[in-house]
């Protein structure tokens, strides 16, 4: 099933009277578990929110609202279709409104910004992200806790390496558009992860789609986590001016992150209200890589030729990815590889949350929502993991030791393998 399947997504209103106090949302909290500091969604949500008013300094009974890390289980939880996850957020975006936000917060959400910077110092920047002292300066500096999970910066960009292959940023005017994929890298893979944006285009290309990347910046979401709304519409609305016509024109836009794509999908309508005729026409065009790929497969139009990886597998599928409700498409796809043996985490929350689990008052929590996972994938004995979001890798491995990768790069390696084997078909390939 694909978020596709619907012929309309319908979206609950904001409406805290469907909220029957049944408590199954603070049942499934993964922060309530591990912390009493945080009430439960319940009782900063549907709850609170009748005691909000217009002056929100005045009415909001707390900050807790802040201790929600936006994982949106108790959403997905709700029997009554009650948006908890997004009326606490716009709770916690009210009170930033009123009260204003940290420097911390702003920056760790600027993830473009972070990009600029960083890449072009890549060897000096990853010196700093590793160097104890420095990363004890940044805990007391900025509030950025020094075990917090950071990626390293590449040296160049996705973006410049597309612009070196000379690909495409329109659509060309003999382009079928139904074989056309507008590529949605995001921050991750434009100045982390460029790797996984090359494998991806290639699998892409691999299975007849011609690939165009578009002018665009950061989904928006680390502003619309840290409650800094009015940046996350502007970043939105410029995504949604280049995006819309692809869309329009009958072409699907394509993501490697559950949490852009998810963005995409929803959350541009769900958070920041932007329901007009681009969100929507993006949102419907918008896929999941690994959802378009099963796809693709059910059509029975996916190169299966893959080689095989002898090799145990666990895999977190994250909570942007369950938000999606798509199931575990990564899932289906591992089945189609020879001799790899995926082994779902059968667990909630890695405790990242994009920029929580950076938050140094934050992290320990995060540490914990996530420990019975670490401990899973630690006790697997496996020489990798795999996760879709970007996040909740970094997560993975900072505090496993393990290295985690999206499933796209497992797909892309047995794809490169057996390219080699029909070259040299003398090799084995393990």
């Amino acid at each position: 099933m694909t978020f596709h399947d619907a012929a309309a997504r319908e979206f609950p209103p904001y409406s805290t009277d469907a909220c029957v106090k049944c408590n199954v949302c603070t049942t499934v909290c993964p922060v309530a578990r591990v912390t009493d500091a945080f009430p439960g969604p319940k009782y900063v949500g549907p709850q609170a929110e009748r005691f909000r008013g217009p002056d929100v300094g005045d009415a909001s009974p707390d900050r807790t609202v802040d201790l929600c890390s936006g994982c949106g289980i108790c959403t997905r939880a709700c029997p009554h279709g009650v948006l908890i996850a997004e009326t606490n957020n716009r709770a916690r975006a009210a009170i930033v409104a009123d009260r204003g936000s940290s420097f911390r917060n702003r920056l760790i959400s600027d993830t473009d910004l972070m990009i600029r910077a960083g890449t072009p110092l890549a060897p000096l920047a990853n010196f700093g992200l590793q160097n104890r002292m420095a990363r004890w300066m940044g805990e007391k500096v900025l509030g950025v806790h020094r075990r917090g999970p950071l990626a390293k910066f590449s040296r160049t960009t996705f973006g410049s390496w597309w612009r070196r292959r000379g690909g495409l940023t329109a659509l060309p005017s003999d382009a079928e558009p139904s074989k056309t994929i507008v590529y949605f890298h995001g921050c991750a893979v434009n100045g982390f992860e460029p790797d996984l944006g090359r494998d991806a285009v290639a699998i892409l290309e691999r299975n007849g789609f011609t690939v165009v990347v578009p002018r665009q910046e950061c989904c928006g979401l680390p502003f619309i986590s840290n409650g800094l709304y009015e940046t996350a519409r502007r970043k939105a609305g410029r995504n949604l001016s280049s995006l819309a016509a692809f869309a329009r024109a009958g072409s699907r836009i394509v993501g490697t992150s559950t949490s852009c794509t998810h963005a995409l999908k929803a959350e541009y309508r769900e958070m920041l209200d932007l329901s007009d005729a681009d969100a929507t026409a993006v949102a419907d065009a918008t896929w999941d890589i690994c959802e378009l790929l099963v796809d693709l497969h059910d059509r029975g139009q996916l190169d299966v030729g893959f080689a095989p990886i002898v090799e145990p597998l666990p895999y977190h599928p994250p909570c942007q990815l369950k938000s999606h409700g798509i199931g575990t498409p990564a899932m289906d796809l591992f089945g189609l590889v020879p001799g790899l043996r995926a082994i779902d985490s059968d667990h909630d929350c890695c405790g990242a949350a994009g920029t929580y689990g950076l938050k140094v008052e934050r992290w320990q929590i995060a540490q914990d929502v996530g420990a019975p996972l670490f401990a899973k994938v630690r006790a697997s004995g496996a020489a990798r993991a795999a996760c879709d979001s970007e996040t909740c890798r970094w997560q993975i491995e900072s505090s496993t030791g393990v290295p985690t990768v999206h499933p796209i790069t497992i797909l892309a390696e047995s794809y490169r393998r057996a390219d080699a084997a029909r070259e040299e078909p003398w090799r084995r390939i393990v």
